[in-house]
């Protein structure tokens, strides 16, 4: 029997560093939490649209994720996928991403709620250093990325990656969706519920 997705939250992020949309959707299923959006932006090979679907399990721990690239006449896809503890590119084992916990998509915050939803950090306590298999974009490349989050205060969390030699605020709802993502991304729309 097919589950139904239930449609938690949907809105529109804005892109602040660049000219970029995003609308986004958090959807619930019985047993699965799912991300999903549309990105249309400007990149350095003309305007882009991407799309997404991440599914995490109930502890948002992260299960898949199919991404679709469109730039002019080129198109991309790539699927994620753990199973049976290792992480598969297209059908292949990545052995590159073995370490990694969570997805994190380049181009948009809508990822940043799984490690926030999953770790439930206190006020002032510390991920330590988790990996995620980050997702370039316009490319579709994988590569492991040691990032951290610390929670600042109720709704938000200061977000280090690269040895800290990046740096972010990031100010969440009460869903864990990102509002802003310090110098990136803001909440542009919200669907009412």
């Amino acid at each position: 029997m097919n589950q139904v997705a239930r449609l938690v939250q949907s809105g529109m992020w804005r892109r602040i560093n660049a000219t970029g949309l995003e609308r986004f959707e958090l959807l619930r299923m019985t047993s699965d939490w799912i991300l999903r959006g549309t990105i249309i932006t400007v990149a350095e090979c003309g305007p882009t649209e991407a799309r997404y679907e991440v599914v995490c399990d109930q502890a948002w721990r992260t299960k898949s994720a199919d991404i679709y690239v469109r730039t002019g006449t080129d198109e991309r896809s790539l699927r994620i996928a753990l199973a049976d503890g290792k992480w598969h590119e297209n059908g292949k084992e990545n052995e590159t991403i073995r370490e990694c916990v969570d997805i994190d998509l380049e181009w948009s915050p809508s990822t940043n709620t799984i490690p926030v939803r999953r770790l439930r950090l206190a006020i002032g306590q510390r991920s330590g250093v988790i990996t995620a298999a980050w997702v370039r974009f316009p490319y579709l490349t994988l590569q492991p990325l040691r990032q951290e989050y610390e929670r600042t205060s109720e709704r938000s969390f200061r977000y280090t990656s690269g040895e800290g030699a990046f740096a972010a605020d990031v100010a969440v709802d009460g869903e864990g969706l990102v509002l802003d993502y310090e110098g990136f991304w803001q909440r542009a729309v919200e669907a009412p519920k």
